[in-house]
């Protein structure tokens, strides 16, 4: 049974919200200020409509360097055949911008005169001649701006409601204002709430949780449109909570009430908003952010100025960085675009193929993170992790996809439509990587951003990366499986997983494979026979690679050899999904041990313990080896600053870099 309120629709939450405010009379823009017309005003939303009180240009102006004339004189004129005017009755010099003679009505280019002294000859006065002969005729207004070519005194310049761009300030400024009526800017109160909270910069200690939520969340307001306060972190105290969201409310127009929303001991959130006002929704059918809170607060009677409501929305936002940015885009992102008169902001939606299952839970919109590539003639959408807290699947997101309620996932190879974070262009140039996780793909993502590419990458292992390319979903992967039968790497499975698919495929490094310890290693392991349940050492907390992992492929490689049992070792079924997980395991104490490299131990300060060497290697289907789109990135692998960068990195041996170890016909 939920422990929310009410767990309601997406849909529902948002009409309670919006049927609220149009109750306070708050579902329309909040006012309007007067600004000047400069700079400051971009991204400004216009309150009224912008009509021109000048016209632009307002005289007729000459389009270039020459001289003014009247057309009619000029009729007849040839190269064989050429007419001479005279300046002062037939022609005047002009400069670019200058208006016409009141009896002109064309200009003839400078360079297309031949300027004469009073004898008739050719002076190099070409600007001030005594007469101009040309050999060729204009029309009328031939290289004019008549007057209100660009803009008519009266017309609609801009409608209300429009974000302004740079060229919209030089329009408005040629249409003949100074400044600028626009939306009044909302005002957002962020206030951050959690007795383990420390604010950016504190040292940290076990419990502390950097408090970064209301940095994330006040930029997302400035971005809307909105001015943001970021209030100090409040502890968990219900009636200091209550005094602050109360004081926030007296002089902003909506309240953001960060962590606290869910059901625990601490969770103060939903009792704030039903003592200082209304609760409307605690508990929206979606994820991430399931533990919404939405309500309104009365500031008073007293407070209201000009009419203004006492009423004030308050969005209590889940603690965890990703249910909260989406939060603040599904609920606050249209509220504050009604209040500016703007239209909601609007991501471009393509159709993409998802590259992989997803379970999701029938009974809420399931917002997915994906990384996009175009591969082929294919947009591909590869899911990216979906915890709550993982603020870095925002970053490395190029969209976002929506699973509507009542569907319990999707399959691989469905259609999905994406909401994308950046451009179709973007998207065409990056470089799609599914495959094995390796510390050097960051390197290469880094070197490829000089070169015009992303590199967009998805870690599934090294077997799924086969797949990946099988089923075209993705240019190259990450590889490193292990045949047993011979030592060999990688060949075998190729053939196995992309039979009749011809293949490139390039040593990418050699890398050290061992035990990942904690600092000093207490535990004092020195092999993998240690990790068993009968080793001398005692019970080792083990943390394994998902299957399909090339790393995984190797441990059962050696425990085979060894004769020890999966069964023996206490966490041989907990995954992760990238070396660097395995070292965060480690690092946090909920492991002992784990299967990586040895930079991801580097990178965490933990001891490795070396154990065996091993070849990366890049695998690229022929068609994408031979595609300009790849080109940079086998220049990278002869880049000698690529190369000192991966040798910096533990245990990495960049010799065979580069070395083609396969390339089919």
């Amino acid at each position: 049974m939920s422990v929310y309120l009410h767990d309601i629709p997406l849909s529902q939450a948002q009409a309670r919200l919006r049927d609220a405010l149009q109750e306070a009379d708050l579902w329309r823009m909040l006012g309007m200020e007067e600004i000047p017309l400069d700079e400051n005003a971009l991204r400004r939303v216009t309150a009224e409509p912008i009509w021109a009180e000048i016209s632009s240009p307002h005289y007729h102006a000459s389009a270039m360097d020459g001289f003014a004339v009247r057309a009619v004189e000029t009729s007849g004129a040839q190269p064989s055949s050429p007419v001479t005017l005279y300046t002062g009755p037939q022609a005047q010099y002009v400069d670019t911008g200058d208006p016409l003679p009141e009896w002109a009505n064309a200009v003839i280019p400078i360079e297309n005169v031949e300027s004469l002294d009073v004898e008739g000859e050719i002076t190099s006065a070409i600007r001030q001649p005594a007469a101009i002969r040309i050999r060729a005729s204009v029309p009328p207004w031939a290289h004019v701006r008549p007057m209100g070519e660009d803009i008519v005194a009266t017309q609609l310049v801009l409608p209300a409601g429009h974000i302004l761009k740079p060229v919209d300030l030089g329009a408005i400024a040629a249409a003949g204002h100074q400044s600028i009526r626009v939306a009044r800017k909302p005002k957002v109160a962020i206030l951050p709430t959690g007795t383990e909270l420390v604010p950016i910069g504190a040292k940290l200690k076990a419990g502390d949780i950097l408090e970064y939520n209301s940095l994330v969340l006040a930029s997302q307001v400035k971005q809307m449109g909105g001015e943001a306060t970021r209030y100090p972190i409040t502890k968990d105290d219900f009636d200091l909570i209550c005094q602050h969201v109360a004081e926030a409310a007296q002089t902003h127009d909506i309240v953001l009430l960060n962590a606290g929303s869910s059901a625990g001991a601490e969770d103060f959130s939903s009792k704030v908003v039903e003592k200082l006002g209304t609760l409307l929704v605690h508990g929206v059918a979606v994820r991430p952010g399931h533990p919404v809170i939405l309500g309104m607060i009365d500031r008073g009677q007293q407070t209201m100025v000009d009419g203004q409501s006492s009423m004030v929305p308050i969005v209590g936002v889940p603690g965890y960085p990703v249910s909260a940015a989406l939060t603040v885009d599904i609920f606050v992102e249209p509220v504050i675009a009604r209040w500016l008169g703007r239209r909601p902001l609007e991501l471009p939606t393509e159709t993409a193929i998802l590259t992989r299952k997803i379970v999701s839970p029938a009974g809420d919109d399931d917002f997915v993170r994906v990384v996009v590539g175009k591969v082929g003639e294919k947009l591909l959408a590869a899911p990216l992790s979906r915890g709550a807290g993982v603020i870095t699947s925002l970053v490395q997101a190029d969209g976002l996809a929506l699973i509507p309620s009542g569907t319990q996932g999707m399959e691989a190879g469905e259609k999905i439509q994406v909401r994308l974070y950046r451009n179709r262009t973007e998207i065409e140039k990056t470089i799609l990587a599914i495959g094995s996780h390796d510390l050097t793909l960051d390197l290469i993502a880094q070197f490829l951003a000089e070169h015009d590419r992303r590199l967009a990458s998805a870690n599934v292992g090294s077997q799924g990366g086969l797949i990946a390319l099988k089923r075209g979903e993705a240019h190259m992967a990450g590889s490193h499986l292990l045949d047993p039968k011979d030592g060999s790497y990688n060949i075998s499975s190729i053939r196995q997983y992309m039979p009749g698919i011809p293949v490139k495929v390039v040593a990418l490094v050699g890398r050290d494979q061992g035990l990942i310890v904690r600092k000093g290693n207490p535990k004092g392991i020195k092999s993998l026979v240690d990790l068993a349940g009968s080793s001398g050492v005692g019970s080792v907390q083990f943390v394994n690679r998902q299957r399909g992992a090339g790393t995984r492929v190797l441990l059962d490689y050696h425990l085979n050899l060894l004769s020890i049992s999966p069964d023996s070792i206490m966490g041989y079924n907990q995954e992760e999904y990238t070396h660097l997980g395995v070292a965060a395991a480690v690092a946090s104490g909920r492991a002992d041990c784990g299967l990586g490299v040895a930079a991801a131990a580097q990178a965490l300060d933990l001891d490795f313990i070396p154990l065996f060497q091993e070849r990366y290697d890049l695998v690229i289907p022929k068609p994408f080896a031979d595609n300009d789109l790849l080109a940079p990135l086998f220049d990278l692998l002869a880049d000698s600053r690529f190369r000192g960068a991966v040798s910096q990195l533990k245990g990495y041996d960049v010799s065979m870099m580069g070395t083609v170890i396969l390339e089919d016909g």
